[in-house]
C-alpha cells in the first residue's frame, strides 16, 4: 500500500508495513498487514499464469504471493512510486520470474500488455480515480483480470492520504463504466478503538489528519459522513475488493 501523491509517509505509517519489522505490541500493525495478506490471497486466485503487474505493490512482500500462485505467472512485475520501496522490494523479494521498478500507475506504459492487474488500496490515493481505472484497463489483456480494492467507510477525514472516499456502489460503478465485468468480490471488516485513538495509545497514528475537529469545522459533510458511519456501521472499517474481467 502506497501513497502515490505524496512524500513517503514514516515507518510507522499503516501507509508502508514491512514484515519483519512488526513488534508484538503493535497489534494495528499486525491487524492491518494480515488484511492486506488476505487480499493478496484472495487475488491470487485469479492469476492463471502469462504476465502479473502488482501496481502500488509498496515493499513487495504481496507481490511475492502473486508469484507463488498455482496459476505460476510467467512473470510478475511490481511498480511503485516511491523508488525506496520499489528498491527495498527488489533487494528482498525479487527473482527470475519476480521483478520491480519505480514508477506511476496512471502514467504505466508497455506494449505487452498484462493478464492480471493488481492494484490494492490505491485508487483511493490518486487524483483522478478514473484515469487510473483506464490506464489499468488498457494495460489488460483482452479476457484479463483486474483486482482492485479501497475502503467503502470513510477515511479521508482522518487519512490525509486519501483523496477520496467510496461506497461499494460508486466503487464498482467505476469498473462497470470503462465496460469491466465483475465477476468476484471480498468484502473486510476492521473493528478500531475510537477511545484508544481519542487518548493517543493506538499505535501508528503519525499520519493522522492532524486537529481533526478543525477540519471537521470546515469539512460539515465530512462531519455528517463520519456520523452516519458510525450510526450504521459501528467503529469499523470496511474495506472491498472487486475483480473484474476486460
Amino acid at each position: 500500500m502506497t501513497d502515490i501523491t505524496k512524500e513517503s509517509p514514516s515507518s510507522i505509517s499503516l501507509e508502508r508495513l514491512v514484515p519483519g519489522t512488526l513488534t508484538d505490541d503493535d497489534a494495528t500493525g499486525r491487524e492491518t498487514l494480515e488484511l492486506h495478506m488476505e487480499r493478496y490471497r484472495f487475488a491470487s486466485k485469479f492469476v492463471t499464469g502469462g504476465r502479473v503487474l502488482d501496481c502500488a505493490c509498496g515493499v513487495g512482500y504481496g507481490t511475492a504471493v502473486l508469484s507463488e500462485t498455482e496459476g505460476k505467472p510467467a512473470s510478475v512485475l511490481g511498480v511503485d512510486i516511491d523508488p525506496k520501496a520499489a528498491a527495498y522490494a527488489a533487494q528482498n523479494y525479487g527473482s527470475e520470474n519476480v521483478s520491480f521498478r519505480q514508477g506511476d500507475g496512471c502514467l504505466l506504459k508497455d506494449d505487452e500488455g498484462f493478464d492480471t492487474i493488481v492494484s490494492l488500496e490505491t485508487v483511493e490515493h490518486v487524483p483522478d480515480p478514473t484515469a487510473l481505472l483506464t490506464n489499468f484497463s488498457r494495460l489488460l489483456r483482452p479476457g484479463g483480470k483486474l483486482i482492485a480494492s479501497v475502503p467503502v467507510t470513510p477515511s479521508v477525514d482522518v487519512n490525509p492520504y486519501h483523496l477520496h472516499d467510496f461506497t461499494k456502489a460508486s466503487f464498482r460503478k467505476l469498473g462497470m463504466e470503462l465496460g469491466l465485468k465483475e465477476i468476484d468480490a471480498m468484502d473486510q471488516v476492521q473493528p478500531f478503538s475510537p477511545f484508544k485513538i481519542v487518548s493517543g495509545n493506538e499505535a501508528r497514528l503519525d499520519d493522522m489528519r492532524k486537529n481533526l475537529i478543525g477540519y471537521y469545522i470546515s469539512h460539515p459533510t465530512a462531519a455528517f459522513s463520519r456520523i452516519k458511519s458510525t450510526l450504521i456501521d459501528g467503529f469499523c472499517n470496511k474495506y472491498l475488493t472487486v475483480v473484474w474481467e476486460k
